[in-house]
């Protein structure tokens, strides 16, 4: 007979493992166990809360919104007034110029929503041949079957059959095997697809012009660039977005996290001219595609709010602020020899570690000491706060991860 298991199965986790750590409360860049243990959130529960948690004038949006009408269908023939509002505000935002909206519920959602838009774009331009999505190693894209089939993490697609076809992968920051693929399936591609920083991954900032270089390549072979932005968006690189901090603009550009800091699920992809235009050339032409959720009214109020937190509070400002400190730090205890290296960009950054360590004791020496970080691969750990995050709770997290790396 079985050995009785939580009915809870945890994502990214042993099936047989059965003792977690239950949070219970938040505030700011703080969240507390059911044991009382305060922990300094390093990680925006996972890329997303930018603006900290409990913000109690997100939850009075919500729940306002779910009193008067909690969700409708944005299917043809409805909308709503949240969802009008917060596209326009998302368009105001938006690095790219005349660019739409399409709502989601979340980044794999996006990701998928993203590649489907490029390959039908295509079509409706009158060129069914182009299917090919080219995504890098390293890559993270979630984890529908699209973002799966696009993933470069090769132990994230063990297991689950056949994936979706015509879509491949090249070395990550190869600018001339990018190149040497598109030219050899010539009119096939259908767009290239990129977080401007790998995060999931690892956090990998691009080498220098890599973005550049893939814009142009796209340009050269009629393809579309699309920019998984779930984690790069929204202040955590001291702009808007990653494309405004690289100032390199997609076609396409995904979204989520912390579009809503969490407090809803939401994600969605920017269209930009290249992709709308075709896609509108046809007055009888029909879009079959959208989720439930597309245009959630609760989840539109949450980002809303969300978004005018970030704008009043300066959080872009802070992120770079923020950012500086954990990369001044990291690149210190690299210096000292205490790690390998440290990487990053804006308010996001990994400790590269030695192959002597090992970054799951580090994340859990880091537990006991009350701090958060991620560990990633097997020589990684990350950094990701929200941009709320005061220096003194900032420097407790990158005091605990110098503790714990060396092992005291």
């Amino acid at each position: 007979m079985n050995q009785a298991r939580n009915a809870f199965l945890h994502p990214f986790a042993k099936p047989t493992k059965d003792n977690f750590i239950k949070l219970v409360r938040g505030q700011g860049a703080l969240v507390w166990d059911d044991k009382g243990n305060e922990l300094v959130d390093g990680m925006a529960s996972l890329w997303y809360c930018a603006v900290g948690h409990g913000r109690k004038e997100i939850a009075d949006a919500v729940a306002k919104q779910i009193t008067t009408l909690e969700a409708y269908s944005t299917f043809d023939p409805f909308t709503s007034e949240p969802v009008e509002q917060l596209a326009a505000k998302l368009v105001s935002l938006c690095p790219m110029p005349d660019a739409r909206v399409f709502f989601c519920g979340s980044g794999s959602e996006a990701v998928d929503s993203a590649m489907k838009l490029a390959r039908l774009a295509h079509v409706q331009a009158g060129h069914p041949e182009r299917t090919l999505i080219i995504s890098r190693m390293r890559g993270y894209h979630g984890t529908n079957y699209g973002g799966t089939s696009a993933q470069g993490l090769p132990l994230n697609k063990v297991g689950y059959g056949p994936l979706v076809p015509d879509v491949e992968q090249v070395a990550s920051d190869d600018l001339e095997a990018m190149s040497v693929l598109m030219t050899q399936r010539g009119n096939t591609v259908a767009a290239v697809l990129a977080e401007p920083l790998q995060g999931a991954g690892g956090v990998y900032p691009p080498s220098a012009d890599y973005l550049k270089g893939l814009r142009k390549l796209c340009d050269q072979h009629g393809a579309f660039l699309i920019f998984d932005e779930v984690i790069t968006g929204f202040a955590r690189l001291g702009t808007w977005f990653g494309a405004n901090f690289y100032d390199v603009n997609p076609d396409l550009l995904c979204f989520a996290k912390a579009v809503t800091s969490g407090y809803q699920p939401l994600g969605g992809v920017f269209i930009g001219k290249a992709v709308r235009q075709p896609l509108e050339a046809d007055a009888d032409f029909f879009l079959r595609h959208g989720y439930t959720y597309s245009g959630h009214a609760s989840a539109c109020s949450a980002a809303l709010v969300n978004l005018e937190i970030i704008e009043r509070e300066g959080l872009r400002d802070r992120a770079t602020v923020i950012g500086k400190r954990i990369g001044d730090a990291l690149k210190a205890l690299a210096q000292d020899g205490v790690i390998d290296h440290a990487r990053g960009d804006g308010a996001v950054w990994a400790a590269g570690l030695h192959a002597s360590q090992n970054n799951i004791k580090i994340r859990d020496r880091m537990l006991e000491l009350g701090a958060i970080t991620r560990a990633i691969n097997a020589d990684t750990n990350t950094f990701c706060p929200p941009l709320v995050i005061t220096d003194a709770q900032l420097d407790k997290l990158l005091d605990a991860f110098a503790q714990a790396a060396t092992g005291k």
